[in-house]
């Protein structure tokens, strides 16, 4: 076995690389194993696509192109398309076609734009033909005017649930989750609104690389961990934050939250209580706590409610497309703030030598940079300010992000969601066949995107107290993963790299078959029962 691979060799990098990197390691372990096909469930890349926006995307783009060859068409050589007239010629085109892929979706698509949100039909289509093209810079840098007011119709009835919610955000299309964290933090640090070394909460467990990023020599954040650390009577995690762990937010030197909701790797979104005693505890202790969620996994949770819905003030928004629609390699993403925020605040707040400097950086901007607003900051901070004009995310991948936006404003019954729901559940039940004492409980808050299961909780609840000591002085959470990999060519992640319970291990329940999921249950009570006998053997 080659030296890197060795139980003793991972041990070495074990709880000092991300959880993902570390994967890695155990693929290459997996690989080993010639007689087993290798089961990834490390990475959350579902293995779904949503087919329809898709098809229209790519039919529209057809119609895109003969509309750039209207003005000029020699050989290869086009043109620049045309406003004048352009909407009729996409029906009459529609009309001329009507068996191409993703016609019926381009249909309501624009009847959507012209008679539910009243725009301009031609200014419309034109804005989806030009930038489907990609012809032109993003402009505005920030989100192209419809597809902003498109995507905004779409984060109301995704994120804000039953709740009434009549204002729009300002969104600021960015590529992928990933880049709008990067952007975020950036932009606190120049902005002077957070300062490297401040004391920060991360709810946890969290996706890793919000763990990561506060690490960082440049940040080095002083870090409070709000743990999801509440249990049912019968001692199993609910995932749910407890008051005496939101009460830490008390503390006004607290300058900012990071929360994932619903959570990775628990998969859990939090429950009305708490976010009714979040907010009463952010409101009356701490006002000026600027809060960051990342909302990627709403979508798949029942009468999912965002804090950018319930605290909107506070909240700055993060959300992906791309597990809901399976498009991990289009890179789309949105940060999203409403306009009455505490950022705009903070800023208007700073002594003015603070003030100077941020004058001097956004200075070339306007001649009124006191008063730009902390998410346009993001979007030239993007671009390193003095490339603040050719900022914005790429045309096309605005125009898709507007396909996916209004399909699932079509669909009134919310047919496709449920059936990615339904997925990920059925999923999760197979899981769970073979891990006994670990039935399934009813949890309304659960998106069973991923499963994260404690071991030491499984088992307490099937051998006892004494086993849990023994796994936890003669044993580590290494081995187990160690051994699925080399034994089964199962690949889990670790849940303590996500600041989860030290004993958990994630399951991602959306890129393999179904079937799969038994075997991995079946394997991992196996591996289990036979650290359950080593025990026996060891107390004799």
């Amino acid at each position: 076995m080659n030296k890197d691979l060795t139980k003793e060799e991972l041990r070495k990098i074990y709880g000092k690389v991300s959880p993902f990197e570390f994967k890695d390691k155990l693929i290459k372990l997996a690989k080993l194993n010639k007689s087993n096909v290798i089961l990834d469930a490390g990475r959350g890349n579902p293995n779904w696509t949503s087919a329809t926006p898709r098809q229209a995307f790519f039919t529209f783009g057809q119609f895109a192109v003969l509309e750039t060859q209207r003005t000029l068409c020699i050989g290869d050589l086009a043109g620049m398309p045309q406003k004048d007239g352009i909407a009729k010629r996409l029906l009459n085109y529609l009309n001329d076609n009507p068996l191409l892929p993703g016609v019926d979706l381009i249909r309501e698509l624009y009847h959507y734009g012209v008679n539910t949100l009243a725009f301009d039909a031609d200014e419309w289509i034109f804005e989806l033909v030009d930038g489907i093209i990609g012809d032109n810079y993003p402009v505005p840098d920030r989100m192209l005017v419809h597809i902003e007011k498109v995507v905004n119709k779409y984060l109301l009835k995704e994120l804000c649930g039953d709740k009434k919610f009549e204002s729009n955000f300002d969104v600021f299309g960015v590529e992928g989750g990933t880049a709008a964290m990067c952007y975020i933090f950036d932009s606190l640090i120049a902005n002077r609104i957070l300062s490297p070394g401040d004391k920060i909460a991360l709810f946890v467990p969290i996706f890793t690389p919000y763990v990561e990023i506060a690490n960082l020599p440049r940040y080095h954040f002083d870090i409070v961990k709000i743990y999801a650390s509440e249990v049912n009577e019968n001692g199993r995690h609910t995932w749910q934050y407890p008051k005496e762990q939101l009460d830490k937010l008390a503390d006004t030197k607290i300058k900012l939250a990071c929360v994932v909701n619903p959570s990775n790797p628990p998969s859990v979104a939090i429950n009305e209580e708490s976010m009714f005693y979040l907010k009463h505890i952010v409101e009356s202790k701490n006002p000026d706590l600027m809060i960051v969620t990342d909302d990627v996994y709403g979508t798949f949770a029942d009468k999912f409610q965002s804090l950018m819905c319930s605290m909107p003030y506070n909240t700055l928004g993060v959300y992906s497309y791309s597990k809901y629609f399976g498009v991990t390699g289009w890179r789309l993403g949105v940060i999203a703030l409403a306009k009455d925020n505490v950022y705009n605040h903070l800023i208007e707040q700073l002594p003015e030598d603070a003030k100077d400097i941020l004058r001097e950086r956004y200075g070339a901007l306007t001649t009124d940079p006191d008063h730009i607003p902390f998410i346009d900051r993001i979007v030239a901070d993007s671009r390193q300010v003095a490339l603040n004009h050719t900022a914005g995310l790429s045309t096309p991948q605005q125009v898709q992000m507007a396909f996916f936006s209004i399909f699932a404003l079509l669909d009134k019954n919310d047919t496709y969601k449920n059936q990615t729901k339904e997925i990920c559940r059925r999923r999760k039940q197979l899981l769970h066949t073979y891990l006994d004492e670990l039935t399934l409980e009813e949890n309304p808050y659960s998106t069973s995107y991923y499963d994260e299961i404690d071991l030491l909780v499984w088992a307490k609840l099937k051998y006892g107290e004494e086993f849990v000591e023994y796994l936890k002085e003669e044993r580590n959470s290494l081995e187990f993963l160690f051994e699925l990999a080399d034994r089964y060519s199962i690949v889990l992640l670790n849940g303590s790299g996500f600041e989860g319970p030290s004993w958990s291990i994630r399951v991602s329940l959306a890129n393999l078959k179904d079937e799969e999921y038994a075997e991995i249950g079946k394997a991992i009570n196996e591996l289990f029962a036979k650290y359950a006998e080593d025990w026996n053997a060891f107390k004799w």
